[in-house]
C-alpha cells in the first residue's frame, strides 16, 4: 500500500462535543473536500470531554477523500475569558478593562497552554499569555 498525498490542511474552530454541519462549519468543510458528516461524528466524539467549550482542529485531507483530525487546546484568549468571567474583550482595551486576571490563573492558562506555545518555560509563557490578555482589556496581576 502505498502512501496516501496530501491535498490539504486547513484549520477550524468549533465548540467541542457540540458540532454540527450547519454553517459556518459544513460548507467549509464541504469546500476543502471533507464529508461534513463524517468529520461531525469524528469531531464531537474526540472532543467529547470538553463540551461546549471552542477548539481548534487542524484538518488533513488526503487524495483518497480520507481525513485525520488533530485537536488543539482552546484559544489563549478563550480561555482568558473563561477565567474573568466575560463574554467578550474590550472594543477599546487601552482605555476600557473588563476585569482582571490573578497570577494564579495566569499561571494556569500557561501550563494549559504550553504545547501550543513556542516559550521554553512557564515564565516566558506566562508573559505570552499576559500579553494577549492585555491587547484584550484585562488587567494582569504582576
Amino acid at each position: 500500500m502505498g502512501k496516501k498525498e496530501i491535498v490539504n490542511v486547513f484549520k477550524v474552530m468549533a465548540p467541542g462535543g457540540q458540532a454540527t454541519p450547519a454553517p459556518p462549519l459544513g460548507p467549509v468543510l464541504g469546500s476543502k473536500g471533507v464529508n461534513p458528516g463524517q468529520f461531525i461524528q469524528k469531531f464531537n466524539a474526540a472532543t467529547q470531554a470538553i463540551k461546549g467549550k471552542i477548539v481548534g482542529c487542524i484538518v488533513t485531507v488526503y487524495s483518497d477523500k480520507s481525513f485525520e483530525l488533530e485537536i488543539k487546546n482552546s484559544p489563549a484568549s478563550i480561555l482568558i475569558l473563561e477565567a474573568v468571567g466575560k463574554d467578550k474583550g474590550a472594543g477599546v482595551p487601552n482605555k476600557d478593562k473588563i476585569g482582571t486576571l490573578s497570577k494564579d490563573a495566569l499561571r494556569k492558562i500557561a501550563e494549559g497552554k504550553m504545547a501550543d506555545l513556542n516559550s521554553h518555560s512557564i515564565e516566558a509563557a506566562m508573559k505570552v499569555i499576559a500579553g494577549t490578555a492585555r491587547s484584550m482589556g484585562v488587567t494582569v496581576e504582576a
